[in-house]
This record gives C-alpha cells, sequence and structure tokens, in this order.
C-alpha cells in the first residue's frame, strides 16, 4: 500500500495535476497499476469490427489483422488475432525500451573517452587522440563540436598523431569507422565546416565558441602510456529512448539491441518481463526494419504495461517515453490523433501499427495495439487507426493523467 501512495504522490508532483476532484474510474487509474487483461473471445467492442469491416471492403481481409483494447484495471474491450504474431515494424521499439530501461536504468548515461598517448606541447598533442567508444547511439555533431572546443580550453590546436576508434562509437547515426573519423575531424575543425555542422551549430547556446583543431595525421612511435583527456558522457538513457520513439529512430534502436545481446535476446527478455509466452513474441533486431519481427497485439500491451510499472514508482510513465498525441511532431506529424494520446507508431512498405494509451474521462487509462498489414496505400490503414483511437476518446471523454517530462533540451551534467 506504501508503493502506492509513493507512486501516487511522485506523479502528482511530476505531472503537476492540479484538479484533486476524481471520479472512480480515475481513481482506480491512479491507485492501481495497470493489470494485463486475459484473453476472452466475447470482448469485441464495435469500433473495432468497425475497422475490421472497413478494412474489408478495402481488400484488406481480418485475418491479416490484430487488435487488443483493455482498460487499466484489465478489462478486455476488444480483440482479434490476440495472441497471433503479426509484422510490428517499428512496434519493436516498444521491446528495446523496456529491456534497455531493464538493463541500464532510466537516468544510465553512456561515456564516451577520450585518451591520448602522448603529451601536450604548447599548442600541439604530440600524439594521436584515441575515442574509446562507450555505446552513445547519440553522440552528434553537437556534441563532437564541445569536444573540440574542450581540446580548445586545453591549449590544444594541433594534434600531431591520427584519430584512433576503440569500442563501440557512432556519430551521426553512422557506424562505418571511416565515416565517423570524417565526421569526426570535420566537426572540430570549423574552418573545414561543410553546411551540415554549420547548421548544427546554430542550434547550440549563442555563447558556444567555434573549434579549431587540427589533425597532421603523422605516424608517430610513441610507447607512453594513454591518459584521459576528456570523459563525455551521454543524455540519459529515458531521453535517447525518448527521441528515439518520437523519430522511430532505427540505427539507434538497433544499437542499444547490439548492446543487449540482439533480437532473439530482445524477444526472450521482453517475454519474461511482460509475462507472456515467448511465442508471441518474434525478434531479429531492434528497430523493427524486417517483417520478420512479428509480436502479437496483447504482447505489445503487455510490454507497455510492464514498461508503466516498472518505471511509475520513479516519478515516470510511459508518456515520458513515448510521442504524445498533437506534438505534430516524429512520426505522428499530421496523424489525426487524440489530444493526451501516448503512442508508437510501425510503418513498413505494407505494415502499419499503432499502440500505446488513450486517456479518458469515463474509462480512466485505455490501452490498445493495432496491427495492420496489407499491399495498398498506408494511408488506409492511418486513418482507419486513427478514427477508432478518435471514437473511443469521444465516447468517454479526455482526461491528462499522463504528462510528459521536457525532453528536447540536454540533461548532461
Amino acid at each position: 500500500m506504501w508503493e502506492i501512495w509513493t507512486a501516487l504522490f511522485i506523479g502528482a508532483v511530476n505531472q503537476g495535476l492540479e484538479n484533486i476532484n476524481f471520479s472512480f474510474e480515475q481513481l482506480i487509474t491512479i491507485f492501481y497499476r495497470p493489470t494485463l487483461a486475459e484473453v476472452s473471445l466475447k470482448a469485441n467492442d464495435k469500433v473495432s469490427t468497425n475497422l475490421l469491416n472497413e478494412l474489408q471492403k478495402r481488400g484488406y481481409p481480418p485475418v491479416q489483422q490484430g487488435i487488443w483494447i483493455q482498460t487499466q484495471n484489465g478489462e478486455l474491450l476488444a480483440q482479434h488475432q490476440a495472441t497471433k504474431p503479426i509484422p510490428a515494424a517499428s512496434l519493436t521499439k516498444i521491446a528495446t525500451t523496456l529491456v534497455a530501461i531493464d538493463h541500464w536504468g532510466l537516468h544510465h548515461r553512456f561515456v564516451t573517452r577520450f585518451l591520448t598517448n602522448g603529451k601536450v606541447k604548447g599548442s600541439i598533442l604530440d600524439g594521436d587522440l584515441i575515442i574509446q567508444g562507450g555505446g552513445d547511439p547519440l553522440f552528434v555533431w553537437e556534441g563532437a563540436i564541445a569536444i573540440g572546443n574542450k581540446l580548445n580550453q586545453m591549449g590544444i590546436k594541433q594534434i600531431r598523431g591520427k584519430l584512433i576508434i576503440q569500442g563501440k562509437f557512432a556519430m551521426n547515426f553512422e557506424e562505418d569507422s571511416n565515416r565517423v573519423r570524417q565526421f569526426f575531424q570535420e566537426a572540430i575543425n570549423s574552418s573545414a565546416w561543410s553546411s551540415e555542422p554549420a547548421t548544427q551549430y546554430l542550434t547550440m547556446p549563442t555563447s558556444t565558441p567555434k573549434p579549431n583543431v587540427v589533425f597532421l595525421n603523422q605516424s608517430i612511435p610513441n610507447n607512453l602510456p594513454t591518459q584521459e583527456l576528456i570523459s563525455y558522457p551521454s543524455l540519459s538513457l529515458w531521453i535517447i529512448l525518448k527521441r528515439m520513439n518520437v523519430y522511430s529512430n532505427n540505427v539507434i534502436a538497433d544499437m542499444l539491441a547490439q548492446q543487449l545481446g540482439g533480437g532473439k535476446k530482445l524477444a526472450e527478455r521482453s517475454a519474461i518481463l511482460s509475462n507472456v509466452p515467448l511465442e508471441e513474441i518474434n525478434l531479429i533486431n531492434g528497430s523493427g526494419l524486417e517483417k520478420a519481427n512479428q509480436i502479437s497485439p496483447r504482447a505489445v500491451v503487455a510490454m507497455l504495461i510492464a514498461l508503466q510499472n516498472r518505471i511509475q514508482n520513479h516519478g515516470f510513465t510511459v508518456a515520458d517515453l513515448f510521442p504524445m498525441g498533437r506534438c505534430n511532431c516524429g512520426t505522428i506529424a499530421y496523424r489525426e490523433l487524440p489530444q493526451g494520446s501516448i503512442l508508437k507508431t510501425g510503418t513498413l512498405d505494407d505494415v502499419s501499427s499503432l499502440a500505446g494509451v488513450i486517456q479518458t474521462r469515463d474509462k480512466g487509462i485505455i490501452w490498445f495495439a493495432i496491427l495492420t498489414q496489407g499491399a495498398g496505400d498506408i494511408e488506409i490503414f492511418h486513418k482507419a487507426q486513427d478514427n477508432l483511437v478518435n471514437e473511443l476518446q469521444t465516447r468517454w471523454g479526455f482526461a491528462n493523467f499522463y504528462r510528459e517530462k521536457a525532453w528536447e533540451g540536454s540533461d548532461r551534467p
């Protein structure tokens, strides 16, 4: 019981709930952790039937589609092929998010270390610059510019040696070592900037200096022990995951999944954490970029519920990890989705999926997953999905229990 009161207090403080006159359904939503519903063939809300009928008229048979809709307290409202794995596209990133938080924690930071095997002599680093990657999937132009400025602050303007990359290091979502070297050396030398780093520089604080560090790329025989020059932490993991999900960034998802053991391990751990049979989750990567990534509608909702239950005592909700309706951002830009909804989309050439939360006044929080597929116009699926969630929102009214934290800035120490 103490956990429940703690979660309520933290949630109220963090989400800024002004109105404490809650209905019974709202109290259920706040006081009780979401519970996965039991499968029942009797559950068939008319909105799901309408979606299936509309798609069938368009030539997409029900046998290809999957639906799961339930309340916070485990009442199943609608289901169709609930336990059948269906191509999930980027709903796969829900599994990546769940396992990443389980493995590292919400506030984990990946640390990139910058070392040298030489010494600083005047304005010259007489040695190599060694990047020791720590798995940061979101090291981009701005990070490299910051490193260049730190080197300048240390008095370094030239590096006699070469750029050596060790460990897991990527830049600008690129893992090829030659491309990464090119990006980094360009970023720390503003006189060589192309339009891309120049444009990204304009998004940084106006007081940010332009770095000037040049590699001479000489071969230097040097047996000195390495020493650390700079330690550069990533954003907190929850912010990385939020950005991954808002923009459905496949490179971030796959980099995280590789560090977590790959698609098979991701599926195994997801099944354990969400308490569903492994047969309902088949994954080959962390992004969903193959039709072989298949998840049942029930398992999708089970993973979302497992996420919420894992993070809520830390003052977080799924709103802090996925885009919210009406944000006009990322993959839900220009979609007609209800205010306050929390969503993850998935799209391949002939696959479209939508899952998440609808926050309602009369029924509390509704958890749902809609997985649709078939060759043709993907907008047909988008419209059918949007119509379903909007109809539920209209029927049961709007509420706002889960509110997102600020995530677009930097939280680096």
